[in-house]
């Protein structure tokens, strides 16, 4: 029997999370993406990769 071990997370560094301009953008950039023509396909590819992360 094989383990498998789970990948390691993500990580990255955002630099002033406590700025309102970072905020604003990433509200800007949300969204951006929930107007656009492939926001259906987008969603369905984060929820994809979330499946086994949730799990």
């Amino acid at each position: 029997m094989t383990t498998q071990k789970r990948p390691d997370p993500i990580r990255t560094w955002l630099d002033g999370t406590r700025a309102g301009a970072l905020a604003a953008d990433a509200h800007r950039q949300s969204v951006a993406v929930a107007a656009s023509d492939h926001a259906v396909d987008d969603q369905a590819f984060i929820d994809a990769l979330s499946v086994d992360v949730l799990a």
